[in-house]
């Protein structure tokens, strides 16, 4: 596990572009058509940008290794900055598929490998995309996971894409081109097939869906549904009602765009107890909406009000009702599909008979009885609340009959069609060897079987969008998917989408989402994912690791995949007969820390540790120190919130990194939620996750004391977190980024003991070292002028607020001035025996560096990112330059100090402006560098 072999470094472990990685990461999220996370759901996905980036720069030599190419600092700081050239136009999501850009990138991997390109593997391969990269970037890829339903992504993604790589198309229609590249044919067959099942589908079910006649205040005529909108129903609790069924209704609201506001409105007739919905869009006025928007909520409480009796209903009733089998639904408006936008009919008796008459399929009941009887997740197993709470116990229960017999149809004509594309294979010149897909066939029957594949993919989004689960987005006027995130939390009024509309939600629609992303699928070199336990893994030789393994307890990967799972079983267990041999996803070899499962706390996080502590050990002792190995770690915010960068989770897997023999030789930050230039949002989000750069241990490394460790510390943290803000990094990113240099000195030790010999736990170390960063940057303070001394601890005292003019003084003499000198340099207010820090919007707006006699670090700062906000990064440019290399250091090492006491101060927003102006620091330099000036005596070129 131990090593004494020398190694070159990567740049992974000095410098990346971290910049253009996250900012790249963010826009991610936007991308939508032919997107590989729109190939089949899954959770907490790393950003492709993000994996691209790492495993090149994982891949790469540092030029600083190279003494002979790159003799001078000046010459190996011009390489590193051709090698972020590289990764800054790498990781630009339409270069994706550009061929010489990604070339370019290959080539520089294998001038680094000497030609011999090592494997890839992800041991939690989840939703694929650290081995598509790798493969994306020419790199044989390995991937591995617990879960059939990741399996499968992985195996779509990485493995079959390649077998049919440049291969036209197998059917018999007409094409659209004549040359094919990649997974162009694929691609091309699954939208052909595809197509055909629709045809079939509306052939056998499509009276389900009938087009419905539209009233004369809407044109008449006829229209084609794209959605009806249910309500729960429970009974009455008032006993002078019968038992008679009331909707349980979240909001009447069917469209809130202005100018186009629509409710259900509910007709009751209590001397009758019934009632009917219709439609109501002119009229409304704001406290009309008002009320529809509350549906049958009794205000903000969680219970609900009859709306016949106007009674409540609790939910502890509705919770009892549920359980005991009782919910109903009830119609309340059909939205259908018009030339001016949507439009929204009230129902009828004869809409609701219809969807109802589905429950006399046969195979309904099969299905409720077999694949679809397992147990949805209770309370204790996810957060976000819980369906199952209210009766909808197994997955069954999540689709109404209508919703059943759909997916049942496409589930089934999925099957039956891979007979009819065998055929075209084989008349299309594919081998008729018999060989299926899962003994690595390449000829008609692999090839129907993998078409089938991406076609089961497509029912699996179905499902997604055709449970009683998914919504109505009333603004958006548009469909919400049964995962909005990872919960399945209870809808009331819920919304059934057709199948056969042209709208969201529809079979078209989500066997679009599938076919575009197979035609920008661009294998660069073979793939390969299996099923296994992280632990158990066999990797092949000279194996690199890239990884991004289950949060600690955030995620329930395996309780909430079972609903993919019970649809994916039927279409593929003939395909892949052993990944469908069980009844729902393993679940207790998932290396999660779910107490639910362990019984408590402490058992869950032993579980945890002892489980990663195996499978990272079993990396170590598997793979090379030729390359240092990259593992993500996905912070939770609220646990950084409250226990900072020592939290448990993190220090937990820390402590497994450690205890399995690696040592942490760099720690990237990356955000995935935000743009890192993001100037006065309001928002100061930390990193979303962490990727840790690991090597083995060395077999040398000694024991010490926590003495010589926190000298070692002292000695080698300051120079490291020094480069770091040369870098540029993000105040906000910091805490994270200083953990690498920091757990680099704790790691390299074979342990530290404390005084009483016991060693000392990663979470120890981790406090340490934030305390070594608090006390560099307050060191930093002693090198500013005396009235930015003064104004930080002012500001660190009482922020904008004023305070006693006397306090004010002796803090001003203590620094060798007085109050006065702070007013004279424009930086506080003095008045009746108050002072004040002035905020950035009371800074003379006329000010110039130049003609300032009194100039401080504390104004430019101020002044810098008050034009920055205000007027762009081009005027900051140009400030920043006028202000000089002299006093621009000094600006930005006065950000970091700030952030740091706005954050102590939870002062959030201005915290985002310090944090802000570093994001941008190297875009600013660049540009300010590039100004010409026209001053005559002043330095033409800003060197920083």
């Amino acid at each position: 596990m131990t090593t004494t072999s020398t190694y070159k470094k990567k740049l992974i472990e000095v410098a990346i572009p971290l910049e253009a990685i996250n900012a790249a990461s963010a826009r991610e999220k936007s991308i939508r058509h032919g997107h590989p996370s729109t190939l089949h759901p899954w959770w907490a996905r790393r950003p492709l940008a993000a994996c691209r980036a790492v495993l090149f720069a994982q891949m790469v030599n540092d030029p600083s290794g190279d003494p002979d190419r790159f003799p001078t600092e000046e010459a190996v700081e011009t390489e590193r900055q051709r090698l972020f050239t590289i990764i800054e136009d790498l990781v630009i999501w339409e270069n994706s598929t550009n061929e010489e850009v990604i070339e370019r990138a290959r080539v520089e991997i294998r001038k680094s490998c000497g030609g011999d390109l090592p494997p890839i593997y992800d041991p939690f391969s989840g939703g694929g995309s650290i081995p598509l990269e790798a493969q994306r970037l020419g790199l044989p890829a390995f991937g591995s996971d617990l879960n059939p339903v990741a399996v499968m992504i992985g195996k779509a993604m990485i493995e079959i894409p390649p077998r049919y790589k440049d291969r036209p198309p197998v059917h018999r229609g007409v094409l659209d081109r004549n040359h094919y590249r990649n997974a162009e044919g694929l691609a091309e067959d699954v939208r052909f097939y595809g197509r055909q099942i629709r045809d079939q589908a509306l052939e056998r079910i499509g009276k389900l869906y009938p087009d419905v006649d539209l009233p004369k205040d809407l044109g008449s005529g006829k229209a084609t549904p794209m959605a009806w909108i249910w309500a729960r129903t429970v009974a009455s609790p008032d006993p002078s009602l019968q038992g008679q069924h009331v909707p349980l209704v979240n909001s009447f609201v069917l469209c809130s765009k202005k100018g186009k506001e629509t409710i259900v409105s509910p007709i009751v007739d209590r001397a009758l107890g019934t009632y009917t919905f219709t439609i109501q869009r002119d009229g409304l006025s704001k406290q009309d909406f008002a009320t529809a928007a509350l549906g049958t909520k009794a205000g903000k409480a969680q219970d609900f009000v009859c709306l016949l009796s106007k009674n409540a209903i609790t939910r502890d009733y509705i919770r009892a009702e549920g359980k005991a089998g009782r919910l109903g639904a009830r119609l309340m408006a059909v939205v259908c599909e018009g030339r001016g936008g949507r439009t929204y009919i009230p129902p009828s008796v004869e809409m609701e008979a219809l969807a109802q008459s589905a429950g006399t399929y046969a195979d309904i009941v099969t299905a409720k009885e077999t694949f679809l009887s397992g147990s949805t997740p209770t309370r204790a197993m996810i957060t976000g609340g819980v369906c199952s709470a209210y009766g909808l116990s197994t997955w069954g229960h999540l689709f109404s009959d209508r919703q059943m017999v759909a997916l049942l149809t496409f589930s089934e004509l999925v099957h039956a069609i891979g007979a009819q594309i065998e055929q075209d294979a084989i008349a299309g010149g594919l081998a008729d060897d018999k060989v299926p897909l899962r003994s690595n066939g390449t000829g008609a029957k692999a090839y129907a079987e993998a078409v089938s594949v991406y076609l089961a993919f497509a029912v699996d989004k179905c499902a997604d969008y055709w449970s009683s689960l998914c919504s109505w987005h009333s603004s958006g006027e548009k469909m919400r998917n049964t995962f909005g995130r990872q919960a399945l939390p209870m809808v009331w009024d819920y919304a059934e989408a057709n199948p056969f509309c042209d709208s969201s939600g529809n079979w078209g629609a989500m066997l679009d989402w599938v076919w575009k992303t197979v035609e920008n699928l661009h294998p660069g070199n073979s793939g390969v994912e299996v099923q296994s336990d992280a632990q158990a893994v066999v990797y092949p030789p000279k194996t690199v690791i890239s990884t991004d393994p289950p949060y600690y307890d955030n995620i329930a990967y395996a309780d909430l995949s079972d609903f993919f799972f019970c649809w994916m079983k039927p279409s593929l267990k003939h395909i892949y007969p052993d990944l469908f041999s069980l009844l729902s996803t393993p679940k207790a070899e998932e290396l999660v820390a779910t107490q639910f499962r362990h019984g408590t706390k402490e058992k869950a996080e032993a579980f945890f540790l002892s489980g990663m502590r195996d499978v990272i050990s079993n990396m170590a002792a598997s793979t090379s120190n030729e390359y240092p190995a990259t593992i993500y770690y996905a912070f939770k915010q609220s646990e950084i919130a409250q226990e900072g960068i020592s939290s448990t989770g993190w220090a937990t897997f820390l402590q497994a990194v450690v205890d399995a023999g690696y040592a942490v030789v760099g720690t990237w930050p990356l955000r995935t939620e935000m743009a890192s230039r993001m100037i006065a949002s309001g928002t100061n989000a930390l990193a979303n996750s962490v990727v840790l750069v690991c090597r083995k241990r060395e077999a040398s490394a000694g024991i010490v004391s926590r003495a010589e460790f926190v000298r070692a510390l002292k000695r080698e943290l300051p120079p490291a977190i020094a480069e770091l803000q040369a870098a540029n990094i993000a105040p906000a990113d910091m805490p994270q980024s200083s953990i690498g240099p920091g757990m680099g000195i704790y790691s390299r030790y074979g342990a530290v003991l404390e005084s009483d010999d016991s060693p000392m736990p990663v979470k120890s170390a981790l406090q340490l070292i934030n305390r070594e960063l608090d006390e560099y940057l307050g060191g930093i303070q002693g090198e500013f002028d005396a009235d930015t001394r003064f104004a930080i601890g002012w500001f660190e005292q009482n922020g904008t607020k004023a305070g006693e003019y006397g306090i004010a003084n002796s803090i001003a003499q203590a620094r060798g001035i007085s109050v006065e000198s702070v007013k004279h340099a424009g930086i506080v207010e003095s008045a009746a025996g108050k002072v004040r820090i002035l905020t950035r919007d009371e800074l003379a707006s006329d000010w110039s560096p130049d003609e300032d006699n009194h100039l401080t670090v504390w104004e430019c700062c101020q002044h810098l990112i008050r034009t920055l906000e205000n007027d762009g990064e081009h005027s900051a440019a140009s400030l920043l330059k006028a202000i000089g290399t002299e006093k621009a250091d000094a600006v930005k090492d006065l950000a970091y100090c700030l952030y740091g006491i706005c954050e102590k101060r939870s002062d959030a927003k201005e915290a985002t402006s310090y944090n802000g102006l570093i994001a941008v620091w190297t875009e600013l330099t660049r540009q300010a560098a590039a100004i010409n000036d026209t001053g005559g005596d002043r330095q033409t070129r800003l060197d920083l």
